[in-house]
């Protein structure tokens, strides 16, 4: 049977899951009477919850005797270290945009990363049954970016297809029947090439994905790059740097089968396969015959550009929500991470019972964070640092930056480029983007956008649709300002009352209701003004017999502002911690004793 592989590359939301749904459907993968959820193909708890594609996804189809291998791969460039390890193992690429929102700093990231290796695209303008669509626009802005990506006249000759991936169809004319995907399964045996690869040399593939079974351990997928492997054959794995990590058997081979993974006797070269049997072998080391002699070549990825320090929780109530709370559980399961996730670096921090954890950008690492809560983990996480280097030329300090571009209003495009600007951020486009919109690119420091997004979307009313892309290290723009109020403390140990938090509500904006747990030092709210205020919210009224405990009825208490994981990371300043555990994620300053934050502060004016 022949073959295809083909990765689906978009902006996040512009459909790719949904159009490899219909994909499934349409091929027969799925019994007629088969219960399949929406957007099977996003499986992890938190992919569903979020909307959005974290880990990328091998699939496989059948279309007209010839087996369509699918990897439906990340929209956001914080998983772009997922992105670039993937299309190492296809032949081609869809090319996936939305008939409104045009090419996206994300399309651009993969699509650039794509051409560089040669793949041919088929571009593919969704979700043309949108009331703003702009189809014709939207093609010329494709060509445009292929242009400016430095694409080679073939790569520019692009077939392109209309679609909608909810209704189920594709089509070459954007008037046509708009029937069925057939239009878009014969396009892919035409344009695609069969991999080119030789069958007759020693087995030989780059380990790509790392899973784990609770059957079958560690379970590494990639492209059979040469020969023909077989089950229980022997084999060993081989770091780039040309060391053997072990040798072992192929205890397992699974071939991708719709949903599935099959268990196979045989894969050859071309064949996208998982195996199993290897205990040690990581990304990005080849698994090859005993007479290979050195690895397979494997794509660089790009370095990390943000890191936090992840920290024992030493607070007052660690180790009563979790039931991993030691520093050596926390240091096995980063590592752990960094096994499958090449985009996420872990060193040991200059602080005790501590680690410096790098990625690409907040959403990666709010991810990692969020799952090991869900694990059982308890952590204190510091305030997202981004990464400097110097120049090695200049000798100038550099710093990462990012391309932004932003979807607002016309109304409230004004607050936006002051705010931009306050953040060190350079307008480098405006223009109109249908209706009363208008779409403004900035290029930014990377640490000038750490806990913008939430007072975004509060100076745009929510209407506001920002995406970013790392751009690259330049100059470092200088000192830029963070949060302008203080916070307010804890001053007691104990439980809220609404007594006192009623009193405490004209200080500021509190993050609490009555009757939670708080200890000496813990930020309960934001203070109005400049400074940190440490206050009183466990105080209960002293009841005689003129004042009876019923009055507190009266008491009606403003609602708390509930932070999420991420916001909780983007508020915080450099003294301050975020506390994460199974049930609760508070606030905290990070030295709790107020004589030694005192004495602390002093310390680091003199500095």
């Amino acid at each position: 049977m022949e073959i295809r592989n083909i990765a689906i590359i978009a902006h996040v939301d512009h459909g790719k899951t949904t159009l490899v749904d219909e994909l499934l459907k349409q091929s027969g993968s799925f019994h007629e009477h088969q219960q399949v959820s929406e957007r099977a193909m996003d499986s992890n708890d938190l992919e569903k919850e979020r909307g959005i594609t974290i880990l990328a996804k091998c699939t496989s189809v059948v279309w007209k005797d010839t087996r369509i291998n699918i990897i439906d791969t990340p929209g956001h460039a914080d998983f772009g270290g997922e992105v670039e390890r993937i299309l190492s193992m296809v032949d081609g690429a869809i090319v996936l945009v939305d008939a409104a929102e045009g090419a996206l700093p994300q399309t651009k990231f993969v699509v650039g990363k794509a051409l560089a290796r040669g793949l041919k695209p088929i571009v593919v303008v969704n979700k043309v049954d949108r009331g703003d669509a702009r189809p014709d626009e939207v093609h010329t802005e494709i060509f445009d970016l292929f242009a400016s990506l430095g694409a080679n006249d073939e790569q520019l000759d692009f077939p392109m297809l209309f679609a909608s991936g909810r209704q189920g169809w594709a089509d070459t004319e954007l008037d046509g029947p708009r029937k069925d995907l057939a239009p878009m399964f014969d396009l892919i045996l035409r344009h695609v090439p069969p991999p080119a690869l030789d069958k007759d040399k020693p087995f030989a593939m780059v380990a790509t994905i790392l899973e784990y079974d609770n059957f079958l351990g560690r379970v590494l997928t990639g492209r059979v790059e040469q020969g023909r492997a077989k089950i229980n054959m022997p084999v060993r794995a081989i770091r780039q740097d040309g060391t053997i990590v072990e040798s072992g058997r192929l205890t397992k081979l699974l071939s991708f089968r719709g949903l599935e993974r099959v268990p196979v006797d045989e894969v050859e070269a071309g064949d996208i396969v998982a195996v199993a049997g290897l205990s040690d072998t990581t990304i990005p080391d080849t698994i090859a015959s005993p007479e290979v002699a050195g690895p397979l070549p494997a794509i660089p990825v790009d370095p990390p550009t943000l890191s936090m320090t992840f920290r024992l929780n030493d607070g007052p109530l660690g180790g009563r929500e979790g039931k991993k709370v030691t520093s050596r559980q926390i240091r096995d399961r980063l590592f752990k991470e960094t096994e499958g996730n090449v985009a996420i670096r872990v060193s040991e921090s200059p602080e005790s019972e501590a680690f410096e954890v790098a990625g690409r950008g907040e959403l990666q690492l709010g991810v990692l964070i969020e799952t090991m809560r869900r694990e059982g983990f308890e952590l204190t996480i510091g305030r997202p640092r981004v990464l400097y280097r110097d120049n090695e030329e200049t000798g100038e300090r550099e710093e990462p930056y990012e391309e932004v571009l932003i979807d607002v209003d016309e109304p409230y495009s004004g607050v936006v480029v002051e705010k931009m600007s306050l953040r060190k951020g350079q307008m480098q486009d405006m223009r109109p983007s249908g209706g009363d919109k208008v779409r403004l690119t900035f290029l930014i420091p990377s640490r000038g956008l750490i806990g913008y997004h939430g007072e975004f979307l509060t100076d745009t009313r929510g209407t506001g649709i920002m995406n970013r892309l790392f751009a690259g290290y330049q100059p470092y723009a200088g000192p830029i300002e963070g949060r302008r109020n203080g916070s307010l403390i804890s001053s007691e140990d104990g439980v809220t009352t609404q007594y006192s938090l009623f009193s405490l509500q004209d200080r500021g904006t509190l993050f609490l209701g009555a009757g939670e747990k708080v200890y000496i030092g813990m930020i309960i709210g934001e203070h109005s003004r400049e400074n940190d205020l440490e206050v009183n919210c466990v105080r209960e009224k002293k009841l005689t017999n003129i004042r009876a405990a019923g009055k507190d009825e009266a008491l009606l208490l403003t609602p708390p502002r509930k932070m999420s994981l991420e916001q909780a990371i983007a508020y915080i300043e450099d003294d301050e911690l975020v506390e994460v555990t199974p049930s609760a994620v508070r606030l905290r300053k990070r030295y709790l004793d107020p004589h030694e934050r005192k004495k602390n502060e002093r310390s680091s004016k003199k500095d």
